[in-house]
């Protein structure tokens, strides 16, 4: 143990100092306490021993000194029955004990060391056991989000799954219904991916639709919520947004893909990959966020019936019309 024995007598803190010294600790001493605080800073010690009465810096002054820097810090107080109601001040002030002088017996000083040390060595292992449940449930946290994203999201394209659009769908419509908000929902589908699939092979289709994935997540931000539906199928579920914003943002889409250099989409029916989207919009007509899928559903299916490559819009109440850039 590194230990500071502060004291302004030469005698006492010779003395001390060589007996720690012979139980094997390496002994710093200091002359006042000032010196002590000085020597403290440049090399913390583990144990100080301080007489109470000191020139310059009195042993409750450098008790709170030493405390502000190293809170592990044991600290004894060293006094004579005079000034004992000052050493139990110490103790509510954070020191570990006292010893009386003049010593009795040389054994009171070597224990009280040896007990200031135990606790020590608890302390730093209470600080190891709660850092390192602390890191641990730190490390569980992260791997527990981990697991919870996992859950929700798409192993192939990394965007949202079906399980977590459906839910996401039901809680918008209901949120929209009741407060009067705006809702609509983009159904989507890669055009002629069968034969894209069946030309290239599948590993060429999943890498197609890894990186239609990050396309649409580039292009998509929060709150609007981006999913794979199954298959070649997308949702996107765009609430606070209107009909003119959702078909503008279909179009984009639709045009981005078209434009992108796919590998071999030149070999496609059309020349280029492309989608196909259905657009709708929540109403007063449409009674549930089931009736709503439905509707895009029935605007993506006319779109893919018209020739693909294009974006319909439906109002809900039976109005089908092709959306133009």
């Amino acid at each position: 143990m590194r230990i500071l024995v502060a004291d302004d007598e030469l005698a006492i803190r010779s003395l001390v100092a060589e007996l720690l010294t012979d139980e094997g600790h390496d002994v710093t001493m200091a002359e006042d306490g000032e010196d002590a605080f000085a020597k403290f800073e440049v090399d913390w010690h583990e144990i100080i021993l301080s007489d109470i009465r000191m020139p310059k810096l009195t042993g409750i002054e450098l008790l709170a000194k030493v405390k502000e820097v190293n809170e592990q810090a044991q600290f004894i107080i060293m006094t004579s029955h005079a000034s004992i109601d000052n050493s139990i001040d110490a103790l509510k002030k954070g020191a570990f004990d006292y010893i009386l002088k003049p010593f009795e017996d040389l054994d009171i000083i070597v224990d009280a060391v040896n007990r200031a040390s135990a606790n020590l060595s608890q302390i730093r292992q209470q600080h190891y056991l709660l850092n390192t449940l602390s890191r641990q449930n730190e490390e569980l946290g992260d791997l527990n989000k981990k697991f919870r994203e996992l859950a929700v999201r798409d192993g192939l394209t990394g965007l949202f799954n079906h399980r977590y659009a459906s839910d996401r769908l039901r809680e918008e419509f209901e949120r929209a219904s009741r407060f009067g908000r705006d809702l609509a929902v983009i159904f989507a589908d890669l055009d002629n991916f069968k034969l894209y699939n069946d030309t290239h092979g599948h590993q060429a289709g999943d890498d197609v639709l890894r990186e239609l994935g990050k396309i649409m997540s580039s292009m998509i931000r929060e709150p609007v919520t981006v999913a794979r539906w199954g298959g070649e199928e997308f949702i996107i579920i765009a609430p606070e947004t209107t009909a003119q914003q959702a078909c503008v943002v279909a179009e984009r889409l639709r045009r981005t893909v078209a434009e992108h250099p796919f590998p071999n989409a030149e070999k496609q029916p059309l020349g280029h990959m492309s989608l196909s989207l259905g657009v709708t919009t929540i109403s007063e007509a449409v009674g549930s966020h089931e009736v709503l899928f439905n509707q895009a559903d029935e605007a993506l299916y006319q779109a893919k019936g018209n020739g693909r490559n294009r974006t319909v819009f439906s109002s809900g109440e039976g109005e089908l019309r092709a959306v133009r850039s």
